[in-house]
């Protein structure tokens, strides 16, 4: 089978290209390098390197025709949302709608959506988040995320186009970048690495739902497998704070050193995990990592990849 990975080159994306063609598929990488990497790109891919909001992905999509494209093409950072809200909505509404629009034009039987769980309920009601909770995004990243899922429920009623749309938790693993905003497993393990002092935003109670990127990608391959169609959490339904991970990968990683602690940032949830419940009936799928057998595989790639040369 064909199938197209937007954002292939990336954390999440290039980890569901290595899967896919470890499966036997052929596989279409389309990832602009923004932050992306060539190196993550499977050498057994076939790469274009251009944005999801050019004109020429149709040319793209006519040459290849995938039967599934797997969309994990995005703007992640929500700092930068909330400072550029037009380019957060060009990249993730407008490239997103660009993919839709081909998909149903050239002939795509299913897309797969990178939605975000983290950053589209806002504040929650309760905890763990189920799909039926409120959607009050905090951050103009939330909105973005959120509206390209009415883009797909629509072209699903309206075309013979299988929609499916994962809502990720904060996804950790190695590949991740760690110089960048987004991902603090990264962010944290590159700063000890290099004997840095980590920043915590807020007082270090703030807590997320922290999933191996490995079980991620298995929610992916069972959505392409399965008929389903419609929107899934994809988390362990457990909170872990700021502090909480910081203290467990300096005890992993040997480090001795403290947290620096800033404001906290504008738009981010403060208590945030995800129900996977419907995954798991519908899917199949259930979280596979304990994020202490996740961290341990992960420090492993920083400590080979980042860490100074001589440790």
């Amino acid at each position: 089978m064909k199938i197209m990975v937007t954002g292939g080159a990336g954390f999440i994306g290039s980890h569901i290209v290595d899967a896919l063609i470890e499966k036997g598929h052929q596989v279409v990488v389309v990832d602009n390098l923004t932050t992306g990497s060539r190196q993550n790109i499977n050498p057994s891919a076939k790469f274009y390197e251009m944005s999801i909001c050019d004109s020429e992905l149709a040319g793209v999509f006519e040459r290849e025709r995938p039967e599934i494209v797997s969309h994990q093409a995005a703007q992640v950072v929500i700092t930068r949302s909330v400072a550029e809200p037009i380019f957060d909505a060009r990249e993730n509404i407008l490239g997103s709608l660009n993919v839709i629009l081909n998909c149903v034009r050239f002939g795509a039987r299913k897309i797969i959506y990178a939605s975000s769980g983290g950053a589209i309920y806002g504040e929650p009601d309760h905890l763990p988040v189920n799909e039926t909770h409120p959607i009050n995004p905090l951050s103009q990243y939330g909105i973005s995320k959120h509206t390209v899922e009415h883009y797909l429920h629509l072209y699903g009623l309206q075309h013979r186009l299988s929609c499916v749309a994962l809502r990720y938790p904060n996804v950790y693993g190695p590949r991740q970048n760690p110089d960048g905003e987004a991902g603090v497993v990264a962010i944290f393990a590159g700063q000890m690495l290099r004997g840095e002092q980590p920043t915590i935003f807020g007082s270090g109670d703030k807590t997320r739902d922290y999933t191996h990127v490995f079980d991620v990608v298995t929610a992916n391959l069972l959505a392409m497998e399965r008929d389903n169609a419609g929107i899934y959490n994809i988390g362990t339904g457990v909170e872990t704070s700021d502090k909480e991970m910081f203290d467990t990968l300096a005890k992993v990683l040997g480090y001795f050193g403290k947290p620096l602690y800033a404001p906290v940032r504008a738009g981010e949830v403060y208590r945030i995990c995800l129900d996977a419940t419907k995954a798991q009936e519908e899917l199949g799928w259930q979280a596979g990592l304990s994020l202490e057998e996740g961290l341990l595989e992960t420090v492993s790639f920083y400590k080979e990849r980042f860490a100074p040369a001589d440790q």
